[in-house]
């Protein structure tokens, strides 16, 4: 087509064009679908290293504790014969209520671990004086008088303290990572509003309607348009940096002061500790029971087979995963670093590949109006440094609400991040029956074990997000997949996602 006097365009420049007011309506449509779906790709780039890091992390850990369960279901039977095989309930449910804490369920991890050790001494107390009668009312007793002298010994305050920390930053470390691929989900979602998608049109398809389409955008005027278009965007920065060195502290927390690889890989060793313990000391506990409950009826059902099976400490072995510890907290770091200033180095990016080396002082370029040098400085980041942009006109008395509501998601999972370092218990919401995957079905029914686990109360917050349940999770069959660098993900996916706009 010939070109004309522009008179009837209403983005492009009105001089001499070869654009009709069709194709300049279509270049704004192609233009806004563009570059919407840069910003996807480039999320999903995100996605895919935060995706990357909470599934290694979450195969270790469910690796690690499902190593620990089989050892105790392979070893407990021989050591400790009835003792085991008529209470090996008690284990699985503890087992499964471990792993409901850790996805999230809104539960009391220290009133679980209480309620494990005394459905235990009740269980292994009324079995090792099987020539008894025990009531349930005598039980009770029995867990008065018996605890105060510490039948497990030291056992289950350690094991508390200990696996109380490890478990508190473990769901909280797997949760932020979640958190943060939801809210670049969401943020990647976010429409462009009407005048980013004329000021993206005269970027990117004037040059064309102006016979310039071989001619690159000037840098600057390129990265005042993209800053303009994601200035609510970069307002993340802020919260989004506390989010990436709040998981950095608590990685540093799980590979060091709490010692998840440990405490996780020896709990049947504790457990088997704490029976031997209770074995020791079976007479003087009786003696103290006997004293302060009253002596129970002689039961005619028959004598205790407890002391058939033979005493003596064992030694078991700690179990860990084939995954090492150190390597995946090294690189979810690396990882962490390179996204603290994602939402901020973003236009950059994207207008670097756009412009290749194209500078301030070039004259060659498109400025928005012909092929010449542009002279409007750079604005800065953010909202409120937009009120001068001389390419988009951007209102910066409202603020994109979704994107503000995202901002205080990072708020409250840096918030539990921060509890989390230094031991302190967080609420999460028990999402677990709507959310997707098949799961092991090794969580602890309700009828079983959680009429006696008293729940704490619970403040909702605005959103959460429970640890999904993974499929093939169970004690059989579990391992550890190793990942590519998460880091070499993002690098490709970003410059896919680049590349992608400016074709």
């Amino acid at each position: 087509m010939r070109n004309v006097p522009g008179e009837h365009l209403r983005i492009c420049p009105q001089g001499y064009t070869c654009c009709t007011s069709e194709m300049e309506e279509n270049f704004a449509n192609k233009s806004r679908s563009e570059f919407e779906a840069m910003m996807k790709e480039a999320g999903r780039s995100v996605q895919t290293i935060l995706t990357a890091q909470y599934r290694s992390f979450d195969n270790y850990f469910q690796d690690l504790l499902n190593k620990s369960e089989k050892a105790l279901y392979d070893t407990f039977p021989s050591l400790y014969g009835e003792l085991y095989t008529q209470n090996a309930k008690v284990f699985k449910d503890l087992y499964s209520e471990l792993r409901r804490y850790y996805r999230g369920s809104n539960i009391n991890l220290e009133e679980a671990l209480n309620e494990f050790w005394t459905r235990l001494l009740e269980r292994l107390f009324k079995l090792m004086n099987a020539q008894y009668h025990i009531t349930d009312e005598y039980l009770d007793c029995m867990v008065k008088h018996a605890e105060q002298h510490k039948p497990f010994g030291e056992v289950p305050r350690d094991l508390k303290v200990k696996a109380t920390r490890a478990f508190i930053v473990a769901r909280s470390y797997a949760q932020g990572f979640l958190v943060g691929s939801d809210v670049v989900k969401k943020v990647s979602q976010v429409s462009l509003s009407h005048e980013c998608t004329r000021a993206v049109m005269k970027l990117m398809y004037c040059p064309h309607c102006r016979g310039m389409a071989s001619v690159k955008p000037c840098s600057n005027y390129c990265l005042n348009v993209v800053k303009g278009c994601l200035a609510n965007q970069a307002d993340l920065n802020t919260e989004w940096k506390y989010l990436m060195d709040a998981l950095v502290a608590v990685a540093d927390r799980i590979d060091g002061p709490y010692n998840v690889d440990t405490v996780i890989g020896t709990i049947h060793m504790r457990i088997s500790e704490a029976i031997f313990n209770l074995q020791e000391n079976k007479d003087s506990i009786t003696a103290k029971v006997f004293q302060g409950c009253g002596n129970p009826k002689i039961s005619t059902k028959g004598s205790s087979s407890e002391d058939k099976k033979r005493r003596g400490k064992v030694t078991l072995e700690a179990k860990y995963s084939a995954v090492s510890l150190e390597m995946l907290v090294l690189d979810a770091k690396g990882n962490l670093t390179a996204l603290k200033s994602y939402w901020v180095t973003l236009p950059g990016v994207l207008c670097s590949k756009k412009v290749m080396a194209s500078s301030a002082a070039d004259d060659k370029c498109w400025n928005g109006m012909t092929k010449g040098s542009y002279l409007p400085e750079v604005m800065g980041d953010g909202l409120a440094n937009q009120i001068n942009n001389p390419e988009v006109e951007v209102d910066i008395t409202k603020p994109d609400m979704t994107i503000r509501q995202q901002i205080m998601q990072l708020k409250i999972m840096t918030n539990r991040l921060g509890n989390a370092n230094i031991g302190n218990d967080v609420d999460f919401q028990d999402a677990s029956d709507d959310m997707s995957g098949s799961g092991s079905g090794d969580s602890c029914p309700d009828d079983v074990c959680g009429k006696r686990l008293s729940k704490s109360p619970s403040t909702r917050q605005p959103e959460t997000h429970a640890i999904p349940k993974q499929s093939g999770h169970g004690v059989i069959g579990a391992s550890s997949r190793s990942l590519p660098s998460a880091f070499l993900l993002f690098l490709s996916g970003a410059s896919i996602a680049a590349q992608h706009l400016w074709r």
